[in-house]
């Protein structure tokens, strides 16, 4: 396959050349490069020349791949890397990957130069496919790909994931007829849910804080050094009777749970899990905020406090604290709260919070075989004072 040249609303995208080695040196210095893609860590001069005259000829000359530098069609200046992988001539189908370099983030490059590359590939190559993958948490590159026209579709494990990343990536798909004309506006601007959520999830979580009286509290992420607190909370009597923790509970338990549920939910952008944390950065509660799936504006809260901490206002405060969160920077318009009819503790925290109760779900949960009647409630931003 012989290389081309492709120019598109205000994109060079070409062949790399030897002289590139210093620009891609230095954008792949950036930390968000290095966290999300597959390049060497560290990254050093040898590997951008190796990338940029051996590595890049060799799916062209193969016609297994094509690797283009991205540049403003004016200056020349480099902008950015994209490629097209795994080039399958059975399924007429290939992959995209790109990386933007941190001069020429925020002004569309990633989009643009997707759009010009697939116009390429379904026009010239005949492909019919193109085929996005990124690691859970890589919310920069989901919005991208959202915004180019993929439709993304699910989940997989990663053949090949970064160094120290989860295993587990979403994938997407982009056909002839999802492709916008060049100059299209992009779908998903940066005042949309997606993209504001995009940048609250792909980073890591926010420290929020409370008070209560003259103590301040800290939510901040649930940590390891946590768990030993965490487990003897749900190994308490009131827990096990309120909450569907397993019982009995063991320190496995509180690992599977970091592990397995609170840090990919973060990673998925679907829930927040803080740790109440007191003066002494001691955990005294856990609370939740999670993300309906068929109503993005909808969350719903969940929390417990440790024995120790207990009818110290610690909760309501905390509570408050994540439901402004909630409102303001996730942009909910409604979080829910539950619990089994009789847990007067946890109606006392969600009322003091600001909660309206709304009723009572006869037989609303299944809880430990039996069916459990449940009093809900709702909070709006305007009840938070």
């Amino acid at each position: 396959m012989e290389p081309v040249e492709i120019i598109e609303d205000g994109l060079l995208l070409r062949p790399w050349r030897s002289a590139d080695a210093d620009a891609v040196h230095r954008a792949c210095q950036d930390p968000d490069i290095q966290r999300w893609s597959a390049v060497p860590r560290p990254y050093l001069p040898e590997h951008a020349a190796e990338f940029v005259t051996t590595g890049s000829a060799t799916g062209w000359a193969q016609g297994t791949g094509a690797q283009f530098a991205v540049c403003d069609d004016g200056t020349g200046e480099l902008l950015a890397s994209i490629d097209l992988i795994s080039i399958d001539r059975v399924l007429d189908s290939a992959e995209v990957g790109y990386w933007t370099a941190p001069w020429a983030r925020g002004r569309g490059v990633a989009v643009r130069a997707i759009r010009a590359l697939a116009r390429w590939a379904f026009d010239a190559l005949k492909l019919r496919r193109l085929i996005w993958q990124a690691e859970i948490g890589n919310h920069a590159s989901r919005l991208v790909a959202l915004r180019a026209g993929f439709q993304i579709s699910g989940e997989l494990r990663l053949a090949h994931p970064a160094e120290g990343g989860r295993p587990e990536g979403w994938i997407g798909s982009l056909f002839p007829a999802d492709l916008a004309a060049p100059g299209a506006p992009f779908p998903y601007g940066p005042d949309t849910l997606q993209a504001r959520r995009a940048a609250v999830f792909g980073r890591p979580q926010p420290v929020l804080f409370a008070t209560v009286g003259d103590t301040e509290l800290r939510l901040r992420a649930l940590e390891e050094r946590d768990l030993p607190e965490l487990t003897r909370t749900c190994q308490d009597e009131e827990t096990v009777r309120w909450t569907t923790v397993p019982h009995p509970y063991r320190p496995e338990h509180a690992e599977g749970y970091l592990r397995d549920l609170v840090r990919p939910a973060w990673a998925r952008g679907t829930a927040a899990t803080f740790a109440v944390a007191d003066p002494d950065d001691r955990y005294v509660a856990s609370i939740d905020l999670r993300i309906h799936t068929k109503d993005p504006l909808v969350g719903d809260v969940g929390y417990m406090t440790a024995p120790h901490a207990r009818g110290r206002g610690y909760l309501p405060a905390a509570l408050a604290a994540l439901c402004t969160w909630g409102f303001t920077t996730l942009r909910l318009a409604r979080i829910e709260w539950g619990c089994n009819v009789g847990n007067t503790a946890s109606r006392r925290a969600a009322e003091k919070a600001g909660f309206t109760v709304e009723g009572t779900l006869r037989g609303g949960v299944q809880h430990r075989g039996e069916r459990q009647d449940v009093w809900i409630g709702g909070l709006l931003p305007q009840d938070l004072v």
